[in-house]
């Protein structure tokens, strides 16, 4: 082994130091003044829920968020312009509250470091080499004046939000020991830039708290409401534009929030509200691990597991930017298919292989999402349908009003007691038993409507044994469900649905669970959206100008034990 070797290995081994040097530094550094947002949007209408007019809204306090897999693959996208989606590597996240944003679950084990700080080091590396990060050429001679350049430019929309002076000199130390042990200030340059990556303002979404311990609400920072913002609508860091915003103090009133909202929901990047929101919460990412029998259900494969995927997340894209009511979502008479899934559902053939927007005018069985095969496989079982999967469905994602988890020791669905008993008559064997009735009598009738629906959501009038299909549900008041028409028509009746819709995205927006503590907040903002429209737009927006999404509070610590 060479000197020369054992010399770069000393290098890199002070190096690895000086990361951790500069991670340490970052400790307790002061971001740049808050801008502190007006007390209420100006021209939001007004409004008033009856039990709420004089109860004060806590906007709650805030958890270090960490960026999740999705938010860092989209981040790194839009800072180096990086499309590996390097986090594929990283452990799966848990979630929370039914979203994998959730900050109280997003922990950071040693593992997920060293993959951070492995995916940094080929980042930057990637970058450098295609020229994405070298804004200037360094001297080799006077290399700081460049490498200030470079590392400030990277660091400010890196970290989203003005870096210091001292925060730069810090970055610079690198250059100065790559001096020291004879390697070129590239190599110092490179080393910074990775410290940048594996800072806790990169990887964290860092809110600083002038009154960490005040449990009076105040508003947060434009920078810090900008990466609300962001992280909301796109999962990534904020782009020119929005931190320009920010820097000129424009985040201030509703009118420029509500321009950067549409703005934003107009950009490509609005797609992550599909894939991250509506992929959680109407259960299309659950398809990537359905498994019907294939003995059974053969007809179902790859390409129509893409073509259901496709078909729900176009449906919910045009409800984002189009003129649509939210609670249309529930019988909206269009989908898109393509010809695999048109001949699936018994559809006429649009000529494609791309999906196509079709009307449904002749075809009401396939209106909006419980018509979707999407929904209807991933709450079945893999050789039958499961009527409490679906009406547990409904009742969690629709109507918040989860069942309590199943008692201990509960036996599960009877078998059939001849050949030709339907899934109605056995649901109902299972309800005799006394500790079973109770949350059935809530489950059963709306998964019970759906029965038309197989497995694998084709029509169906025949049951796999080969009994007629009885999609009718009872209702615990007497009144009954007569198959899927009537299901959309109740569910959409129900004046729970604003408010759950509402208190899903709020869940999703600011990363953290609600509870009854936001109850007020959240029937606010369902009245305001509805008021505005009730588009699905106008839910973004009312959440966006509320004082969840631009305030927060402290909180005392927690004593030690």
């Amino acid at each position: 082994m060479t000197s020369r070797l054992h010399e770069r290995r000393r290098w890199l081994g002070l190096a690895g130091t000086g990361c951790l040097l500069l991670l340490a530094g970052c400790k307790g550094d002061s971001p740049p003044s808050a801008r502190v947002l007006p007390e209420t949007p100006q021209d939001d209408p007004p409004v008033q829920v009856a039990g709420c007019e004089n109860t004060s809204i806590d906007p709650g306090r805030v958890t270090l968020h960490r960026l999740n897999r999705a938010e860092y693959d989209a981040t790194v996208r839009d800072l180096l312009g990086d499309t590996t989606r390097p986090a594929r590597a990283f452990p799966v996240d848990d979630h929370g509250y039914g979203f994998d944003n959730n900050a109280d679950v997003l922990s950071l084990s040693p593992l997920l470091m060293e993959k951070y700080a492995s995916a940094a080091e080929t980042l930057i590396e990637s970058a450098w080499t295609r020229g994405t990060l070298r804004t200037c050429a360094l001297d080799a001679a006077n290399p700081e004046p460049c490498a200030r350049d470079i590392l400030s430019r990277f660091a400010r929309r890196a970290w989203r939000r003005p870096v210091t002076p001292e925060e730069v000199d810090r970055l610079l130390r690198p250059l100065a020991l790559a001096k020291q042990h004879g390697d070129t200030p590239e190599a110092g340059v490179k080393l910074a830039l990775r410290a940048v990556l594996i800072s806790p303002h990169f990887l964290f979404r860092v809110e600083t708290d002038p009154k960490p311990a005040s449990k009076t609400p105040h508003k947060v920072n434009a920078f810090e409401l900008a990466s609300r913002l962001s992280y909301f609508l796109w999962s990534s860091m904020p782009d020119e534009a929005l931190l320009q915003a920010a820097e000129q103090d424009k985040l201030r009133t509703p009118q420029e929030l509500e321009a950067q909202v549409r703005r934003m929901l107009a950009d490509p990047k609005a797609q992550a509200l599909v894939s991250n929101f509506a992929g959680q919460w109407l259960f299309t990412r659950a398809l990537d691990s359905a498994e019907p029998d294939p003995t059974l259900y053969g007809a179902f494969n790859d390409t129509l597991r893409r073509a259901m995927r496709q078909e729900t997340e176009l449906v919910f894209q045009e409800f984002l930017t189009g003129d649509h009511k939210l609670k249309d979502l529930l019988d909206a008479p269009f989908t898109f298919v393509n010809d695999a899934l048109a001949a699936h559902y018994g559809l006429p053939l649009p000529g494609s292989t791309t999906p196509q927007r079709v009307d449904l005018s002749e075809h009401p069985e396939r209106r909006g999402i419980f018509g979707h095969g999407s929904l209807l496989t991933v709450t079945s079982n893999s050789d039958r349908t499961s009527p409490v999967q679906r009406g547990v469905w409904v009742l969690e994602q629709l109507l918040c009003s989860a069942p309590p988890p199943p008692p201990p020791n509960v036996e599960g669905l009877p078998p059939p007691v001849n050949p030709t008993m339907t899934m109605k008559e056995r649901m109902a064997l299972h309800r005799s038993l006394p500790q079973c009735q109770g949350c059935h009598r809530m489950m059963d009738p709306l998964g019970l409507a759906l029965e038309n629906y197989d497995p694998i959501g084709r029509w169906r009038l025949k049951e796999v044994s080969g009994a007629p299909v009885d999609a009718t549900g009872d209702l615990p008041d007497g009144n009954v469900l007569n198959g899927g028409a009537d299901m959309r028509r109740f569910v959409k009746a129900d004046p729970k649905l604003p408010e759950c819709m509402t208190e899903h995205l709020l869940t999703y927006a600011l990363g953290r669970g609600t509870s009854e503590a936001d109850a007020c907040a959240v029937r606010l903002i369902a009245a305001s959206a509805e008021a505005r429209g009730g588009r699905l737009s106008d839910y973004i927006l009312a959440i966006v100008l509320s004082d969840h999404f631009t305030s927060r509070r402290g909180d005392t610590e927690a004593p030690s034990p």
